[in-house]
């Protein structure tokens, strides 16, 4: 016998045979959703010359996937726990590959643009009903190595998204970052479909929160756009303040609604766990740190020193490593020492590496504290998902990986927004200095965010026993 999270005693469920090839076409498919952020990246120089796409368009090219990702993520996580999360990957897989192909056949910024949306859509079912999936499948330790392997996947991918996507580019065109989804979405459509065991809803008779996730895709799309117009209008500013406050009372309406609403799309209680809300906080930074630093990474390389794509996307060679690097560390440690200290060592890494480029803006510099920066990156990926979904019970782990799901990707649309509006100067001119204003307020959050993380991660939690027969 085990001990819940409760303390009360189960017993272990029996594990499905193909759970670790379930896994890893699970994790390919997640795989796709995460490359196709980053990857987009190295491709934007050669979309905006190609689109003749302003500064706005190439950040929501990027906010755009991510906004709807992140909006939709928990309608997704809801979809699963109604329908079987096995239906909803499969539908959400089928719409990502279809979306990926209109993408390719773009020939302006809104068509790229809408096919993005799309794109996020597809991403939005497929994500969280398949980490769902991991958490169901797995148990006891086994979760957490799977959640290690997860998380390896994600923010590895994350950067050689950028290395795939300097290939792909300076290859057979930036189209080629998004056709590439098509073959190998059709393959793990056949394979999963073969091999998914067929689930039972755990949320029946409920219904679709569909206002709840208009009011939360709004909400983050008015401050989305309050980030991205900043650049050309100025951060203190009456439009930026007003679509600021916009977006706070979408927030506030949707936790209200959320808690009125018959069939809620989440339990707001869940993030005031604390393990929940420390895991989305540091999901949030970790992808919106990694995000800013790719954007401007790429653009440093491809506008500031004329880098071609190919040599762009391999000098990211080093960044992909020290991202599996970190993430694969702490997933073997973070069991024994706990998730608090790796959270705040990987934030002050974070920092420290994002510094370097700050004080000194020269392409050695650059790589190297990239790689610094994504190897404190990938461990707090696998510190936000080990701590936010450790220890949910199965018939919350739908909405609650649509949580932590949805905060990565408001942390991707988030950190992509901020960057192109601190460092438009360099972005669309001829000058360093909007690179290193945006290496510096990255240096900062990630130096801030470490002093919350060390309050907010909850320690080692003590070992549970099963209480004595003397006891009871």
């Amino acid at each position: 016998m085990t001990l819940d999270e409760t303390g009360v005693e189960r017993t272990p469920r029996t594990p499905h045979p193909l759970r670790w090839r379930i896994l890893g076409f699970l994790g390919v498919a997640q795989l796709m959703l995460i490359l196709d952020i980053t990857v987009v990246a190295i491709a934007l120089p050669h979309i905006e010359t190609d689109l003749g796409a302003s500064r706005e368009a190439l950040a929501w090219t990027i906010s755009a996937y991510a906004l709807t990702f992140g909006g939709l993520m928990l309608l997704g996580g809801r979809l699963a726990d109604l329908l079987g999360a096995k239906r909803i990957v499969l539908a959400g897989l089928l719409i990502f590959t279809v979306a990926s192909l209109v993408t390719g056949l773009a020939e302006a910024s809104g068509m790229l643009i809408g096919g993005r949306v799309a794109q996020g859509v597809g991403a939005a079912l497929l994500s969280p009903s398949a980490l769902s999936l991991v958490v169901t499948l797995f148990d006891g330790d086994e979760r957490n190595k799977a959640l290690g392997v997860w998380s390896a996947l994600g923010g590895g991918g994350a950067a050689l998204g950028v290395l795939l996507g300097g290939v792909l580019t300076a290859g057979p065109g930036w189209p080629w970052v998004f056709f590439v989804n098509v073959p190998i979405g059709l393959v793990i459509i056949v394979a999963l479909g073969r091999m998914l065991p067929r689930q039972t809803p755990t949320a029946t008779g409920a219904r679709l929160d569909v206002f709840g996730a208009f009011l939360v895709t709004a909400s983050s799309g008015a401050l989305i756009y309050a980030f991205i117009s900043a650049g050309d209008r100025g951060w203190l500013t009456v439009t930026t303040a007003v679509l600021v406050l916009v977006a706070a009372v979408g927030y506030l309406a949707f936790v209200t609604w959320q808690k009125r609403a018959r069939s809620p799309l989440m339990d707001v209680r869940l993030l005031a766990r604390r393990p929940v809300a420390a895991g989305t906080f540091l999901i949030l930074l970790a992808t919106a740190l990694m995000i800013a630093v790719f954007f401007l990474g790429t653009f440093y390389f491809q506008h500031g020193q004329g880098y071609g794509a190919m040599q762009t996307g391999l000098l990211f060679l080093p960044v992909a490593l020290a991202t599996m690097a970190g993430a694969n560390l702490t997933g073997r440690s973070i069991g024994r020492l706990g998730a608090r200290p790796f959270a705040v060592a990987g934030l002050i890494v974070a920092a420290a590496g994002m510094t370097i480029p700050a004080l000194s803006m020269r392409p050695a510099t650059v790589v190297i504290g990239v790689a610094i920066a994504a190897a404190g990156s990938g461990a707090l990926f696998v510190v936000a998902s080990a701590t936010a979904l450790g220890q949910v019970a199965p018939h919350e782990a739908g909405i609650a990986s649509g949580i932590v799901s949805t905060f990565h990707e408001f942390g991707a649309a988030s950190g992509a927004a901020v960057v192109s509006s601190v460092a438009a100067a360099s972005l669309v001119g001829d000058t360093l200095a909007g690179f290193t204003d945006g290496f510096v307020v990255a240096a900062a959050a990630a130096g801030v965010a470490a002093l919350v993380a060390a309050a907010l991660t909850p320690p080692k939690p003590a070992p549970q026993t099963a209480p004595s027969s003397a006891s009871t």
